[in-house]
């Protein structure tokens, strides 16, 4: 028998009553007392996603170019939907069918993408009338939830390659978990939506929430402690000018081709247009999107989906000259003085390439002036044949070096996902070409380089580039579409602010700049003429080898001679001579970017009115 002494008794019945009481109040909280037993059953935790405003883009004047767009989807976790529930209102309130309701609803379960706990998208893009008829009815429908989403919206009908679209993430994008992206989400997939998408999508949020057993919000989750808020996208300050692009898409309305036109002091882009193009908002995730994308990928003549500006590798016909000549002095194969003999024609054996009618040229500037196929056909056979007329490959490697230092032969860099290398030959290519004559060939078999046809090809960004070169005196900053963010403390990457430099001695330039003004004071680029600007370019005729029509119009400049503002090149397909069409065009352009107006109103409508598609 257990005994206890007078000062245990006390502390071992207070410790047996503390026990009853506890145990006392366990069974009636467990047993007798069903109000957190109620509390549990009629609440639901509900884990919502919080989603960002994704970040605006602007033009470099502040203009609106992107918004935002709220879209209203509806949420369905599958074990919350009550078995029992008025399908018929439901359905209505909808504007569906029950078909499409028991589609909807039974997911396949086997799928990784779904789960009967957990929520997935049961119907998107509700029309906004819809919507709110139906939410006033939501208590009704237990395991739905509405969720609101943003799309892109564009207030102007212009520039959709460069700022893209948006599209719901795939299954690879959301099986990746780095990505933090969840089935239905949107990402940009083209232009500066693709680009600079870790900017724009900003950071999602979380919000949990009680519910009761028909879905009402009974509280926010201890207190919202758990609670993140959602951190928008930074908005995106472009260096397009919205003015201008609208106006190059007006002058090359039925036309096929592309305008880039840059700052040369900074690689800014101020306009770089596609034509034929499209409107931005036909792809904007309306319920239309798909049979919109279907319709532009389909027309195969007039490609408004592919991006001329980059994409496309184009000869640069005569406006290549200038850059020759800056080579050729570099390397003393050539002088700036030197006489070429010009009879209409270039001949050697059997071939013959014609000229202009003009008179002798005794210098460079004279040569471009004219724009004569003699003086440089013989320039570039100096050049290739530096060391011998039997071992041109040395030769054409320095050259070949010259024009990648000029940016050419490789991607640019510019902020955009699709841009093409161009093309600039080589002696290994050569040798590949001619391997049936055991890899022999000689300058006289490539010569055509030398006035920008051939196998030379380049993007019209790469000839707008060009023409900053020029009008820098020797560098450039590569080409970029955006110059800052609405975070003012961060900057663009470190290449758009590094200048790179030619290996070309400035004297040389001077000449060079001589002959591209007199192109257009007294030249073939007399169309180009504004009076006021002193426009420094080069026209170009890239030939056609295809029968199925004219050779393209190209041309490049820029203004004004000193100081200059802007440097640009136009490309128009089958548009014929350069100065005929694209001279203009540019001239127009600049006379609109320096002065802010135009007052050559009819050669305005004429080039306007121009048009060069059959079937526009």
């Amino acid at each position: 028998m257990i005994s206890f002494n007078n000062k245990q008794l006390p502390i071992i019945l207070s410790f047996l009553l503390g026990s009853l009481v506890l145990v006392y109040k366990l069974v009636e909280l467990q047993l007798i007392d069903d109000t957190y037993k109620k509390l549990a059953e009629k609440t639901i935790l509900d884990k919502q996603t919080v989603y960002p405003s994704r970040g605006l883009v602007y033009d470099r004047d502040g203009e609106v170019l992107t918004y935002n767009k709220p879209i209203y989807d509806l949420e369905a976790i599958y074990r919350n939907v009550n078995p029992e529930m008025d399908t018929t209102l439901f359905c209505e309130l909808l504007e569906i069918d029950k078909a499409t309701f028991k589609k909807k609803l039974n997911k396949n379960w086997k799928d990784k993408r779904y789960h009967k706990s957990l929520p997935y998208t049961f119907l998107s893009r509700i029309n906004p009338e819809v919507y709110s008829k139906f939410q006033e009815h939501l208590f009704r429908f237990p395991g739905f939830y509405p969720l609101i989403r943003n799309i892109r919206a564009y207030p102007h009908t212009t520039s959709p390659h460069i700022l893209g679209y948006l599209r719901e993430v795939d299954r690879m994008l959301v099986e990746d978990p780095d990505n933090g992206y969840e089935t239905g989400d949107y990402y940009g997939v083209s232009g500066l939506e693709k680009y600079y998408e870790q900017y724009l999508k900003g950071k999602k949020g979380t919000k949990f929430l009680l519910r009761d057993n028909v879905g009402r919000e009974v509280s926010a989750f201890n207190e919202g402690r758990l609670d993140s808020m959602a951190v928008e996208g930074l908005d995106l300050i472009a260096t397009v000018d919205l003015d201008l692009q609208k106006y190059c898409e007006s002058l090359m309305q039925n036309k096929r081709g592309s305008i880039v036109a840059l700052e040369p002091s900074t690689g800014e882009i101020l306009t770089m247009i596609s034509s034929p193009s499209y409107d931005p908002n036909s792809l904007n995730l309306d319920e239309d999107r798909g049979k919109a994308f279907a319709g532009l990928l389909a027309d195969k003549e007039q490609k408004p989906l592919f991006d001329r500006s980059l994409m496309a590798r184009y000869p640069p016909g005569s406006i290549f000259k200038p850059i020759l000549s800056l080579i050729a002095f570099q390397e003393g194969v050539f002088k700036p003085n030197q006489t070429v003999t010009c009879n209409g024609y270039y001949q050697y054996k059997t071939f013959k390439y014609g000229c202009h009618n003009h008179a002798t040229p005794h210098n460079v500037s004279s040569a471009l002036m004219h724009s004569c196929n003699s003086y440089f056909f013989s320039m570039v056979r100096t050049m290739i044949e530096k060391e011998g007329f039997n071992n041109p490959e040395p030769g054409l490697n320095i050259l070949a070096n010259h024009l990648s230092d000029f940016g050419l032969g490789k991607k640019l860099g510019v902020d955009l996902a699709v841009e093409s290398t161009g093309f600039v030959p080589n002696s290994d290519y050569y040798k590949y070409l001619y391997r049936a004559e055991r890899g022999k060939w000689y300058s006289t078999y490539i010569m055509s380089i030398g006035i920008g046809q051939g196998e030379l090809e380049l993007t019209t960004l790469q000839m707008a580039n060009l023409a900053a070169i020029i009008a820098n005196r020797g560098y450039y900053y590569t080409p970029h579409l955006i110059k800052g963010f609405s975070d003012k403390t961060m900057q663009i990457e470190k290449k758009y602010r590094t200048q790179n430099k030619v290996r070309i001695d400035a004297e040389h330039f001077e000449p060079v700049i001589d002959g591209m003004h007199k192109t257009i004071t007294r030249g073939t680029g007399y169309k180009a003429f504004v009076r006021g600007i002193d426009i420094c370019g080069k026209t170009g005729t890239s030939e056609n080898s295809q029968s199925n029509g004219k050779d393209h119009s190209v041309f490049f400049a820029f203004a004004p001679k000193d100081d200059p503002k802007i440097a640009l090149a136009v490309y128009v397909e089958n548009a014929g001579f350069g100065g005929d069409i694209a001279a203009p065009i540019a001239s127009l352009l600049i006379e609109k970017y320096l002065n802010g107006e135009v007052a050559r109103s009819a050669l305005e409508k004429r080039i306007t009115n121009i048009n060069l598609i059959k079937n526009p």
